[in-house]
């Protein structure tokens, strides 16, 4: 059974409302959170690219400490993640503090997408042991669903006892 309905989030996967780019964030991390991150994409076998200034760089995942490092003036990092085909999430690697990424909404509609968006936050979730959530574009990191360590499975914030 699915963490989430369709039609009790269709709001929350509206471009219109949330903004076609929602941001979604692991708050309170550490270096090690974001190899376990990385970790998972490589296990997972999830399709990934690395990017600095639009230019991709080659070679194997790095480490958490070789993604995060940037030097003066150094241009931030991209890791596009694939968990399944055709959903593409964006990982922004601003800092060891909160692993931040966004979606594109034009890829998630409908149960196939909801589904999506609550597999791969159990996934990161659960991996890191900690709430990984989705809130509107620009949203400082105020979730509208999460993944719920205490409860196993993705929530709405109102219908949890770890959010309030």
């Amino acid at each position: 059974m699915p963490d989430l309905r369709w039609d009790e989030v269709k709001p929350f996967f509206d471009p219109e409302l949330m903004g076609s780019l929602p941001d979604g964030c692991v708050p309170g991390t550490a270096v090690e959170d974001w190899q376990a991150l990385l970790d998972l994409i490589r296990t997972s076998g999830w399709r990934w690219e690395l990017t600095r200034g639009g230019t991709p760089v080659p070679g194997p995942l790095p480490t958490a400490e070789e993604l995060l490092a940037r030097q003066d003036g150094e241009v931030l990092g991209l890791l596009a993640v694939w968990p399944t085909p055709g959903v593409r999430v964006n990982f922004w690697p601003f800092s060891a503090e909160d692993v931040d990424y966004d979606f594109d909404l034009r890829e998630l509609q409908g149960q196939a997408g909801v589904d999506a968006v609550c597999g791969f936050l159990a996934a990161v979730g659960r991996r890191l042991g900690k709430r990984a959530g989705m809130g509107g574009e620009g949203s400082g990191g105020h979730p509208v669903l999460a993944y719920d360590p205490e409860v196993d499975r993705v929530v709405l914030p109102e219908d949890s006892p770890g959010f309030r």
